[in-house]
């Protein structure tokens, strides 16, 4: 799979969105269930900062 520039904006969001649910969703259930709580958490926003860093990938990107 060769990562055009398109892809990786369409890649940008969905994980930087994706993520951000998942935070949201850990914030939810944290008082019901705390260790489920945290994993979302951990997880949501190791997905967010992925897509924070994919956005400084694509900066880099030569247009072809």
């Amino acid at each position: 799979m060769v990562l055009t520039p398109a892809r990786v904006e369409v890649l940008v969001w969905v994980l930087i969105y994706g993520g951000l649910l998942l935070v949201g969703l850990g914030l939810a259930v944290r008082r019901v269930h705390g260790p489920i709580a945290a994993t979302l958490l951990v997880f949501g926003g190791a997905l967010a900062a992925a897509g924070v860093v994919l956005i400084w990938v694509r900066s880099r990107m030569k247009e072809r």
